[in-house]
């Protein structure tokens, strides 16, 4: 990679990434552990500390905020931390409910932005379905992070999806050196059995899908409501021979990644 990324884990869906000098934040959640969001159907229950504190995070330039609507991807002291960026890139549904500085897109919209050390830095809404064909949790979109002038040095984010023809689509498109997948294989009994984002096993089509680039898993942790955990993933790549394509951040380490491809 000729441009330097960066990447910081916070927590679950969590991340500041650092590209061309500028800062990215992905779904913001730094509420403690031990919070609960009770909706009309279910509670969602918190189970980790964020590994830095929302304040300790300097300026943000933009928010990448996959879908508003769900706690575990936007939380209390989240929601504050939309006051202070940039601005927040999110579904057109979203964008609406948060207004202010909130852009909305489509999939396969896009936003073109100017990145100090990277020069013209292009942020595509992609695809997601939040789970079953019938029952998606959505709208949610992914994004695709492309800076113009350095071609192959792209980061991918899923956002909350299971694999399905949209994703495909994406791994046509795009071709990252970075594929940052939620996983967890996320189940809310009150909501019924199917898994709503990534099973490890989906999380290694994937990696087959985006066969240049270095597997971030994110989101699949701190949350009760995740039926699949690290251990299932990392034996999942391993039985597919794939460990060597997978990354874990250790929690609040900024870690240059640069190198991915």
């Amino acid at each position: 990679m000729s441009v330097r990324v960066r990447l910081t884990y916070v927590g679950g869906p969590t991340a500041l990434i650092e590209i061309g000098g500028l800062r990215l934040l992905t779904d913001p959640t730094f509420d403690p552990a031990g919070s609960e969001y009770p909706t009309p159907f279910y509670v969602l229950r918190k189970t980790q500390d964020p590994a830095l504190a929302a304040a300790s995070l300097g300026r943000i330039d933009f928010v990448l905020l996959s879908h508003d609507h769900h706690a575990d991807n936007l939380d209390g002291e989240g929601r504050r931390v939309l006051g202070s960026a940039g601005a927040i890139i999110t579904t057109a549904d979203g964008a609406g409910r948060l207004g202010g500085r909130a852009i909305g897109l489509l999939p396969w919209e896009h936003l073109d932005v100017s990145a100090p050390l990277a020069g013209p830095l292009r942020i595509t809404a992609t695809p997601a379905r939040h789970g079953p064909s019938g029952g998606d949790r959505g709208p949610v979109i992914g994004f695709a992070i492309e800076p113009l002038d350095h071609p192959g040095t792209g980061i991918y984010i899923s956002g909350d999806t299971v694999w399905y023809e949209g994703i495909a689509e994406v791994s046509r498109r795009f071709t990252p050196a970075v594929a940052v997948l939620f996983g967890g294989a996320a189940r809310v009994r009150e909501v019924g059995p199917a898994h709503l984002t990534f099973t490890a096993a989906e999380m290694v089509t994937a990696a087959a899908a985006f066969s240049k680039a270095l597997v971030v898993p994110l989101h699949a942790e701190g949350w009760m409501h995740f039926s699949e955990s690290r251990g299932e993933i990392a034996r999942a790549f391993e039985e597919a021979g794939l460990t060597h394509r997978v990354w874990w951040p250790a929690p609040g380490e900024p870690v240059d990644i640069s190198g991915a491809s």
